[in-house]
This record gives structure tokens, sequence and C-alpha cells, in this order.
């Protein structure tokens, strides 16, 4: 009877929200467009031990108590290493893990229902090589991942891969230190050449790594994130220097990048016909007051963001505004790293949930320790006590769609109107284990949040921009890093205990969006 109401609820707001949005449609985009789901591997594939796969940094750092909010780790997560196709394993005879319940769970089922056309996923690095290029490639690792891709090409979903999205084997960082030491270079380029050996013939978007920028200020100035390296004032590690640390991880992050696009245009694309390319996190910025100090502050603090890695890999050096505030800090690219930079990134992928305020600290002190500091800005949410827009439960960010559009045409001005993909883009939800299930399904924040995103996606492709696909953030809810499962951004609930999917009011509306009239474009 409860599930009853529950479902009459929840069709009742999905109708109301239907006539609410109307004015947006699949129409808008172009009938090539890419629509999908992201997900990363540790955070929905569990069986971390599993496979012959072998500790990654994450699995290390998760295990220690007070590093996760609510001190979950992803040993689990959404299990889906098993729950990826459940039915055919079953039918093959291959499947033990769980009862005919969970039959209707299979994630790659989900999607297909939806709609989507594309998949973002990662291949977990530790996985398919448990000691890096120190031992053996993991033959059951590369038949996981062949399976998932099959099954995704049946359904008529195009694979969309992230080579590394966050963890690394820990072997490599107790062996030398993984991102601190140029040898993970090298490490990293093998690793990319087994994967576009293995998979390359049936992927045709590769992406090198999400969020460096992210990884690395989180990882080497805050430490707040494995290898938990920083110094004084802005955190209190055991060891690392803030100062100089977050420069070097970020440049050999950079030429491991351009090792790997170095090999895949030189040995794969040709035969292959895929594309390949980086994703950056992305926060648009607003001048907190509407004088010129600010305003150029904005562009610092966008360069500092973004321009940080994008720059090197598209134009071969850091970009000018990083160099003229850190001179020396910032390391120098050698000519033998010019000559690997010169092969190019295909596209750009963007992922983007929030905006902030951006007041300049050249002529006012900064706070001491913030992480922008560096910069020489000082970022908030609010202006004169108002937030910029409509605050979620997700620490810092908040509902400010016009920041879409405006990411996005910085990119395109910057970057010289590359192709981008939105990779990234989701609502949180706060969840506790005392939450009724009917409110997390009835997600009308995150219908809204979507549609508005969206309506601000197709005002920067009218006026030009280049993008070619959107994803939403995210399949299922999952292990949201430092945050544990105290936040849900899936449009399909999870329940972590059972391992049961069930589909949220975004997720009808996406569908139903998704269902809506495509143009017909002619030859």
């Amino acid at each position: 009877m409860e599930k009853k109401k529950t479902w009459m609820l929840a069709c009742a707001l999905f109708l109301q929200l239907l006539c609410s949005v109307s004015e947006l449609d699949r129409s808008q985009f172009p009938s090539s467009f890419l629509f999908g789901t992201s997900t990363s591997s540790y955070q929905i594939e569990g069986a971390y031990l599993e496979g012959n796969k072998s500790l990654s940094n994450w699995d290390v750092f998760t295990h220690i108590p007070g590093h996760i909010q609510d001190n979950s780790d992803g040993d689990i997560a959404d299990d889906h290493y098993h729950l990826y196709m459940v039915r055919i394993f079953r039918r093959l005879g291959l499947s033990k893990y769980h009862p005919p319940q969970f039959i209707q769970n299979e994630d790659i089922e989900l999607m297909h229902h939806l709609g989507v056309n594309s998949y973002r996923f990662s291949i977990s690095w530790s996985r398919i090589l448990p000691r890096g290029r120190f031992g053996k490639v993991n033959s059951v690792g590369i038949t996981f991942y062949n399976r998932l891709i099959d099954a995704l090409l049946l359904q008529g979903i195009q694979p969309f891969v992230t080579l590394n999205h966050n963890d690394v084997p820990q072997y490599l960082e107790d062996r030398y230190g993984a991102w601190l030491n140029p040898q993970i270079q090298k490490d990293f380029g093998h690793y990319a050449d087994v994967c576009f050996k293995a998979f390359g013939r049936k992927v045709k978007y590769w992406i090198t790594f999400n969020e460096p920028n992210n990884v690395v200020v989180k990882g080497f100035i805050s430490g707040v994130y494995p290898p938990q390296r920083c110094s004084k004032p802005f955190g209190d590690c055991l060891s690392g220097d803030s100062n100089i640390e977050p420069y070097i991880a970020a440049h050999n992050i950079i030429l491991a990048h351009a090792t790997a696009v170095e090999t895949y245009k030189k040995e794969y694309q040709a035969k292959q016909g895929g594309s390949i390319g980086i994703v950056i996190s992305t926060r648009w910025f607003e001048p907190l007051r509407d004088i010129p100090a600010d305003r150029f502050a904005v562009q610092r603090a966008l360069a500092f963001d973004i321009a940080w890695f994008l720059d090197p890999v598209i134009f071969g050096e850091y970009p000018p505004e990083m160099r003229q505030v850190l001179g020396l800090r910032l390391p120098t690219f050698s000519s033998e790293d010019g000559r690997k930079l010169q092969h190019k990134l295909d596209f750009i992928g963007i992922n983007h949930y929030t905006s902030k305020y951006i007041q300049d600290c050249i002529f006012s002190p900064c706070e001491e320790g913030s992480i922008e500091s560096t910069a020489f800005v000082i970022s908030t949410g609010e202006r004169n006590g108002i937030p910029i827009g409509t605050p979620t439960s997700m620490p810092d960010n908040f509902v400010f769609p016009d920041g879409m559009e405006k990411m996005i045409m910085y990119i395109m001005q910057r970057y010289n109107n590359i192709p981008m993909f939105i990779t990234e883009n989701g609502y949180a939800q706060g969840s506790t284990s005392n939450d009724p299930t009917a409110d997390m399904l009835n997600d009308e924040g995150r219908v809204e949040y979507l549609h508005s995103y969206l309506t601000s996606l197709t005002r920067a492709m009218r006026q030009g921009a280049d993008v070619r696909g959107y994803f939403i953030w995210s399949l299922l809810d999952n292990f949201e890093w430092l945050f544990g499962y105290t936040q849900r951004f899936g449009l399909y609930h999870v329940n972590f205990e059972t391992q049961e999917r069930t589909p949220k009011l975004s997720a009808k509306w996406f569908k139903e969006f998704l269902e809506g009239p495509e143009v017909i474009e002619s030859e």
C-alpha cells in the first residue's frame, strides 16, 4: 500500500513538472548529440579485492577511520561489478552472487530503459595492472571491461571511457611516490597502451584524466585526498609542501596525458577511428564587486582553476596568469616535453556543477590558508548575505544555471572552440539512514536543476559553441568521495543494504526528455 501511494505521488509530481518545463526538448540538440550518464570505477564497482585487483590509493585511504564523513568506503559501493548485467550472467550460469529478486537491478538495463545513447565510465587502473608496469596485465580485469563494453554496444550505448578517475594503484604510490615522480608518466603511458590495445576497437571516446585540477588541489594543497600531502597554513598533513608539490604533481599528470595522447595518435587512432581528450573540473566565477580588481581576479581564478591544465595540453605552456604569480614555482617544459605536447587532444570534457563569487586579494588580504589564495583571490557563495543561487545539500554548491553558458563560452573563446562534452552535471541530495525513500525518489529539485542547466547549455550552443554531448552525474547513487554515502546524485535511488535500484522522478523526466522529438538533419 505504501509503495502504491509513493508511486501515485511520484506520478503526480512528474506530470506537474512536465507541464512546467515543457519549453526544453530533445529537438534543440543535433541528432548526433550524445546523451548519457557518468560514473567512476571506485564509486560504483565494489569487488575491491576480487578478480586479481590490487589495492588502489582510495582503498587504502578510506580504510583509515576519520577520512570519510560517514566512515564508509567503496569496498562494495553499488556492487556494479556483479550487477551490471545480471540477467545475461544468470542465463550463462556465471552469476552466483545474488538471489533472483535482484535480476531487475542490472545497470545496463537501467541505461537502456532511460534511452541514453552513451555511458561514461572509468577503468580501474588497479584492476588492469595491479603492479603497474612492474607486473603482468590482469586478464580477469580485461575480461570484465570487455564484457561491459560488449553489453553496452549490444544495447546501442556508446562507451565513453575514462582512464583515470582519481584512483591509482597503491603499489605505485609505495614504490616511488606516484604523481610526484616522473616515472608515473611511463607507467600511465603503459597503462593507456594496454587499454587502447584491449578495448580501442570498440571504444570511440577516450578520456585520459578526470578532474586532475581537483585531484592535485585536494591531494597536494589541502591534503584532504590521498596521498594527503600538504603544509600549513593550507592543511595539517604529516608531510608535503603545498607551495611546491602541487605544481610537480600537475606537471607529471600533464606529461602523462601527453604520453597517452601521443601513443593513441601515433599507434591507434587511424585504425581505431576514435578520439581522445581530458576532463576538467570547472566552476564559473562572478566578480563579488563591480570593480576592475575583482573582474581581473575572476580571470586569474579561472586560469588557476582551468587553464592550469588546458593551456599546456593545447598551447604547450602554462597560462601567463599563473606564471606571473608563481614564477619559478611552475616547472618548465623541456624540448622533449614540447614534442609530446604537439599531439593535441580532440575534445575537452567539462564537469560543471556550480558557480561562486570571487574577490581580489592583491589589494586586500586573503584568508590565510585558503587554497585559492595562491592566485590572490578568495571565493564565496554569498554577496551581502544573499547566495549566488539556491544552496544545495553539497557544501559550496549552488544552483546557478547561467554559469553553464558562461563557462562554455569562456572555454570556447580561450581554446578556439575545440569540441566540448559536458561530462558531468548533477544535483546533490543530502542523505541519512533515516530518510524515507519516498523523499529521495521525489527529487523535484534535481529535475528543476537539470532542466535549467540544459536550457543554459542550449543558449551556449546557439552562440556557436561546439558542444557534442551531455552526461548527468550520476546513473546511480554512489560513494561520493569524502562525503561517503551522505550525498546522493543518482537518477536511480540505491538501497545500499539490498542494492535495489529504484527510478527517481528525475529518471522519469530524463527518459521523457530523451523520447521527445529529434532534429532530422539533412545530408
